[in-house]
């Protein structure tokens, strides 16, 4: 019951995203689609966290590293080939090998949970530290000038195999939307294979899963790779929707923002997280427009509403609450069954002895 639910509920979000994929173009002005090409690539980040840290229990502070790997990589990778087709899936590689790299020391020397959100976090710093240092002419890859603070102008999209057909804003629009419904149904279909079931139990209990004679080192490390390479794909729709990639994508806002995304949609859901990024996107977004509240406090706040009030984050909570009316409308039903049934089946009153 609970997993067809799940899979009906998978195909509602599913089937949303492919009328938006479809309706957005017809109904937005070209400015509020490049800012949703923005929207849709970090809430394949936040997917990517929702992940790793959902269903693998694995609380990453580096999924903005493999982000802006991927970003970079993409960019790099396109001005020295020449066009965008294959840049995406080096940038792929490049995030999910790095994220590889990184796990298999983390998770092979028996790391604490708390010191992998450490060294994740120190890792995404040194990043966003070195790349600032690179101003210089010197500080290039091929022929691509890693620019130091002001960063390297992302090349547009190409139509595949055609470099001289750069594709249009609207377009872009819809490669970041197939893109996240193609994530989000992938890491749905992931998490219902054995798998995904292995990843929960390791979630729950390692010593029982391990007990179980379950490697939980290299499936902890699979997950954190896959995780990796789709924060990557992130970060190539990213890099096209803002047209320029810079340190600030390492930097410990972003980083910070990741996780908020995560615990305001939901931890435990893959619909969650895209749904925390969009809204508070936009909410931040509408609070630029004035001075008067900063934008950290705002976010400060939301975060400690949604730890201590809204723990289980908003899509969780929702779905509480419509599984209670549920099985309150449905004890009520039951109950009015019942009654109906004794009415019906009570016996006559015996008529009265004439003697």
């Amino acid at each position: 019951m609970i997993r067809s639910r799940e899979v009906r509920w998978s195909l509602v979000a599913g089937a949303i995203g492919i009328i938006f994929l479809f309706a957005a173009p017809q109904v937005f002005e070209l400015f509020a689609i490049i800012n949703l090409t923005t929207v849709l690539a970090l809430a394949i980040l936040a997917l990517s966290l929702g992940l790793v840290w959902g269903y693998g229990g694995i609380l990453c502070f580096g999924q903005t590293t493999f982000f802006g790997l991927g970003a970079y990589a993409y960019t790099i990778a396109a001005i020295n080939i020449g066009e965008t087709t294959g840049p995406i899936f080096i940038a792929i590689f490049v995030a999910a090998a790095f994220a590889a790299i990184l796990g298999y020391f983390i998770f092979y020397g028996r790391v604490s949970d708390v010191y992998l959100a450490v060294i994740t976090l120190t890792v995404t710093l040194i990043f966003y530290s070195l790349l600032r240092r690179t101003s210089g002419p010197e500080y290039k890859i091929g022929n691509a000038l890693l620019g130091g603070f002001n960063g390297v102008t992302s090349p547009p999209l190409n139509v595949p195999g055609d470099p001289s057909n750069i594709l249009f804003p609207e377009h872009v629009f819809y490669v970041a939307m197939a893109a996240l419904i193609l994530a989000y149904f992938f890491c749905v279909w992931l998490t219902r294979t054995h798998f995904g079931r292995v990843m929960v139990a390791i979630r729950e209990n390692e010593l029982r899963a391990e007990l179980l004679g379950y490697d939980i080192r290299l499936y902890k490390l699979a997950l954190f790779a896959i995780g990796g390479g789709i924060a990557g794909m992130a970060g190539v729709l990213f890099a096209n929707g803002i047209g320029r990639v810079t340190p600030d994508i390492f930097n410990l806002y972003n980083t910070a923002l990741t996780i908020i995304w995560v615990i305001v949609g939901g931890r435990g859901t893959l619909i969650g997280p895209i749904l925390g990024a969009i809204a508070l996107f936009y909410l931040i977004s509408g609070l630029g427009t004035q001075a008067t509240v900063n934008n950290n406090l705002v976010l400060g706040i939301v975060l400690i509403v949604f730890v201590l009030l809204v723990p289980r984050g908003i899509v969780p909570g929702v779905i509480g609450i419509w599984d209670r009316t549920q099985a309150r409308s449905k004890l009520l039903r039951k109950e009015k069954r019942l009654r109906r049934r004794r009415t019906t089946r009570q016996p006559e009153p015996e008529a009265a002895n004439d003697g």
